[in-house]
Formats: structure tokens, sequence, C-alpha cells
């Protein structure tokens, strides 16, 4: 899955833009339309600050666990870490519940950070993060920019080639229609028959997308339609007016939203994996050796419960895994 900072963002210009729909198509009413249209802007954005904002400030509190001894001692001996006692992790920003800067505009939180915080105290280290976009993290890991990435990444056959996985969570996508669409469920590509989808770009999602849409053309049904907005409030817009039908794009980040008073309800989920489930990892660069040591970091707050609280106090625990496993199948084997 690519954490795709247009998909992950459009749920929230559909809470802030909702209101653009509301504009009156006769100039004579452009007034009242208007004044009515910022009272409901002014209300929702409020509601939804304030339930953001209170959630956030309720998870500024690290969680922390006990070194590891059984993992630190699977680090090879001959590794060295881009920072002497740290273990430097890459996140992508700005996309709760996963990363994002907490109230006191200094600190990051998410259910990212918090995984990387765990493995680094069962590491015996400290945790060091610098801020990325999806297109720079996997230059940075393979030159030795970051120790890895937690960044929202699905295993995929073609990712394992160059990388190596221990994974921390179930990878589900999902579709989100505007709250009032006629649309009652996606299950299915027959479901997707006719409509036109917004997607993220090079993220597994457009493949599982793409896939369906195919397999919508070889049974001579409308195969439906991939949609890119690289602008949130055009993709708001786009939505509420029924000019498109749905979102597609990771179940984790529209919750957030939906769950905090964006206009859009679930319409259905799909595996990461297309026709298999799928799993996110924390990435490495291939043949590090390092993955060994996080798989057992990350099985031993598994175990212990921390694990699941870091899910639990963002809402994600439904993606919850029993196991970390490394390189395991994932979209294209």
């Amino acid at each position: 899955m690519r954490l795709n900072k247009t998909p992950l963002t459009i749920a929230l210009a559909l809470l802030l833009g909702i209101s653009l729909v509301g504009c009156s198509k006769e100039q004579a009413s452009t007034q009242t339309a208007s004044s009515t249209a910022e009272s409901t802007k002014s209300t929702d954005k409020t509601d939804f600050y304030s339930r953001e904002l209170a959630k956030l400030k309720e998870n500024m509190t690290p969680i922390h666990v006990a070194h590891n001894a059984e993992a630190s001692q699977k680090i090879p001996k001959d590794f060295k870490f881009v920072n002497a006692g740290y273990f430097t992790v890459a996140a992508i920003s700005g996309a709760p519940p996963l990363s994002v800067l907490g109230p006191d505009n200094q600190t990051y939180i998410g259910t990212e950070i918090d995984i990387a915080r765990l493995i680094a105290d069962s590491l015996g280290l400290k945790l060091k993060l610098v801020r990325t976009s999806w297109e720079d993290w996997p230059l940075g890991v393979l030159s030795g920019k970051y120790d890895a990435a937690i960044a929202n990444v699905t295993v995929t056959k073609e990712r394992k080639e160059k990388f190596d996985f221990a994974t921390y969570r179930q990878d589900v996508l999902a579709f989100y229609v505007a709250e009032k669409s006629k649309i009652k469920a996606i299950k299915g590509p027959d479901d997707i028959s006719g409509l036109k989808v917004i997607v993220g770009s090079g993220t597994n999602q457009e493949k599982v997308l793409l896939d369906w849409i195919e397999d919508n053309k070889k049974k001579g049904l409308p195969p439906g339609q991939a949609l890119y907005y690289d602008d949130g409030a055009s993709a708001s817009l786009a939505l509420q007016s029924g000019r498109v039908d749905a979102l597609f794009g990771p179940n984790v980040a529209y919750a957030w939203q939906a769950v905090n008073g964006a206009k859009i309800r679930l319409a259905g989920t799909a595996l990461g994996g297309g026709t298999r489930p799928a799993e996110l990892g924390v990435t490495l660069k291939k043949g590090s050796g390092l993955v060994d040591a996080v798989q057992t970091a990350l099985n031993g707050v598994i175990q212990t419960g921390e694990y699941q609280k870091v899910l639990a106090r963002w809402g994600t625990q439904a993606e919850a895994i029993q196991h970390s496993a490394i390189n395991p199948p994932g979209l294209g084997d």
C-alpha cells in the first residue's frame, strides 16, 4: 500500500469542502446558499477538529517497553546503525492515525510512530525519526540514509527483490462513498462496473483496482474507471457532486476520517494482496541482516500486549496480526 498524501487527505477535504457542493447553480440564490454553506462548513470543521484534537492529545504519551535481550542479540555484530545508539526510521507525516504532527506542533505521533518506538526500545536503542515522502523512502533505505522505513508499505513480490520485511499489521483496502450515495456495497469487480473510482497512482490498491477493471472487460461488463486527483478539494467536490462514485485506498486512514465526521461511509473492503491477504512490513535493505532482530522485537511486544495497546488507541486493532512474519507472500506472489 502506498501511503500517498493525496488519497489519504481526500477524506479530510471531503469534510472541509462539502459545502462547495451546496453552492447554488442560480446566480440569484448565491448569497443565501453561500451563507448556509459557510455555517455548515464552520460547524463541520469545528466538530471534526474537536474530535481529532481530543484523540491526538490523548495519545501524546509514548508507550515504552523494556529491552528485549533476545531481539538485540540477533543484531549482526558487524551491523552499523545510521546513527550510533539510535534506530533511525523514515516516516511519512500528515496522515492520521498513521503519522501526524501532534498538538504541540513538535512531536510526531501515530500508530506507525508507536510501532517504531516499540522496536527501538526492544533493541535497546533510542528512536530517531526522519520525515520523508513516499517517493523518497525507497532510495533512503537502499542508500543507508535510514535503518528502516515504517510507512504503511505492503509486502509485494516486486518489493521483496530489494527489501526485507518484518510484518506488523494487516493490509486492508477499502472503498468509501459519499454519505448519501446510492451505492450500497462494493465487494468485487462486478460492483465497480461502470463506476468512477479515485485511487492513488503507484499504489498496490491501484493494481487491485486495475485488475478488477480488466476482469470486467473480460466479462463484457462496463469496466469501471480509475481516476487520479492531485488536489483534495477537487476530489471532494467530484465525490460529493456525484461526478465520481467512490474512493479506494487504505481503510485505516479513511476510517479515521469517517469516525471524526467526514461525510463518507464504508462501502466495502478488499484484500491488500488482490486475491490473497497481505501485510504491511517494517522495510529494511535486503540482506542487511537486521530483519531477524526486528521480527523478534515485534513478536515480543505482540506477546506482552503493548502492540495491542498501540493499535487500540489509534483504532486500528481490527488490522492486528498474531505473529510477525519475514517476507511473507504478498501482491504478485
